[in-house]
């Protein structure tokens, strides 16, 4: 039976746009998500996150929630517009009153909070600005994150700058397929630089503040091959590589970018100026690493500027999500493997790894026994790589309950934990039940 470390934290994780509602209460601005979701045909059946999982109001019960299931730690973000509601200037004080709140009721439950400060959902009126394209966005991002260490860095240990900025820049301005909805490789490559610039700012800050906690960066390196042996299968994959894991973490860890894809970007590689590298480069407490799948990597003529085009792949036995992704527990163990050995040996935590399947609510319960094998090899693939010498700290199932999967809408359930959202009813999922017997004993 795996067992881990004694200290192993033990948490799961939610998105401040994808469970609060309240999208525009007590002062909260406008955020890119609001505005995308309130366009025509850029979400599943014009779904909104404007109600989500009414976490807002209902914080309370979802911690007393969160402590039935005897989770150790809960990784939340802030969502920028409830502190700024244009990005900057006046701080809204209800917008940091829920979050103390929220902070105080996880403390007084003896769960650990896990804050993160930015989960994709820039304020609308600096994307109005230009958003993450325009430089002068970093110094409005730096001091909402002051702000929020000021505010909660007596009780939050846990600080994460930004969640996946991979999916911000490529999604959001280069394929649309995110808010803000912009289709431009060029502005995505500019995002990714001045994401990276805003966390290597707000790090100086927090070390600057004297804050007692930890900080560090949440990235999704998902796992890839090559469809055959040819040099141009070969030569496709690092490439999609090297823009997927390279492109973030060498600058984080080695302080420079992957000069071979500057090269293959030519006028689409992102401005920099004198010494922005080097304020990226700061030293962190920890990263986190998101996984969910591995894709299959071909050259193809058609494959955009990458001259790549990739396919779920899936270990035998596995099928497919909900999603379309495949699952190969496999590839969490080479992911973890490849950070150790080529980036840092810093503390890693899994804080987000997870799946949709579709679930039903019978007889007041609701049985998901692919999630529940799912999580349990991808924790076994967790466990190889602990015992390789992976330096693994903590583990966050992603999500801690159903909510608004972002263009998706609310077809995908991720969550451990199932949400009626006709009435906000929450019912444990087997997977949780199962999950929580995993952090009593400490393994499965």
């Amino acid at each position: 039976m795996p067992q881990f470390p004694k200290d192993f934290l033990w948490g799961a994780a939610t998105a401040a746009y994808q469970i609060e509602g309240a999208w525009n209460e007590d002062g909260k601005g406008e955020s890119i998500w609001d505005h995308f979701c309130h366009q025509p045909y850029n979400v599943e059946q014009g779904a909104t996150g404007d109600v989500a999982c009414d976490h807002y109001h209902r914080m309370p019960d979802d911690v007393a929630l969160m402590r039935s299931l005897g989770l150790q730690a809960y990784r939340f973000s802030i969502a920028w517009t409830r502190i700024f509601p244009t990005g900057r200037g006046a701080v809204n004080p209800k917008g940091l009153d829920f979050y103390d709140r929220l902070v105080d009721a996880l403390l007084a439950a003896n769960i650990t909070p896990n804050a993160t400060l930015y989960h994709w959902d820039l304020p609308q009126a600096l994307q109005v600005e230009g958003g993450w394209n325009n430089r002068a966005t970093v110094a409005a991002y730096v001091e909402y994150a002051e702000t929020m260490f000021k505010r909660l860095g007596d009780r939050v240990q846990m600080w994460a700058t930004f969640n996946e900025p991979w999916c911000t820049a490529f999604l959001g301005y280069g394929n649309g397929h995110h808010a803000p909805g912009i289709c431009d490789q060029t502005q995505a490559y500019q995002a990714v630089h001045h994401l990276l610039l805003a966390h290597g700012q707000a790090v100086q800050a927090f070390r600057s503040g004297g804050q007692r906690g930890q900080i560090g960066l949440v990235h999704n390196p998902q796992h890839y091959l090559p469809a055959s042996d040819s040099e141009a299968d070969q030569a496709a994959c690092q490439r999609v590589y090297t823009q997927g894991v390279a492109l973030f973490l060498s600058p984080l860890f080695h302080g420079r970018y992957p000069a071979e894809l500057m090269e293959w970007l030519g006028p689409h590689a992102p401005k920099t100026q004198p010494g922005d590298l080097k304020v990226i480069h700061q030293p962190l407490d920890f990263l986190g690493v998101n996984y969910y799948f591995t894709d299959t990597i071909r050259h193809s003529v058609d494959g955009g500027l990458l001259k790549a085009q990739g396919r779920p792949h899936s270990a035998p036995g596995w099928g497919y999500t909900e999603m379309g992704w495949g699952v190969n527990p496999a590839g969490m163990e080479a992911v973890l493997k490849d950070i150790a050995q080529n980036y840092t040996t810093i503390p890693l935590y899994i804080t987000e790894n997870g799946c949709a399947f579709p679930d039903a609510l019978q007889a007041g319960q609701v049985n998901d026994p692919a999630r529940l094998s799912y999580l349990r090899e991808h924790l076994q693939a967790v466990h190889q790589a602990l015992s390789a010498g992976v330096n693994v700290r903590g583990y966050f199932v992603w999500s801690l309950m159903d909510n608004f999967e972002w263009a998706w809408g609310y077809r995908p359930r991720f969550g451990i934990v199932y949400n009626d959202y006709a009435t906000q009813t929450r019912t444990p999922k087997a997977s949780a039940q199962w999950y929580r017997t995993v952090i009593q004993n400490g393994g499965f």
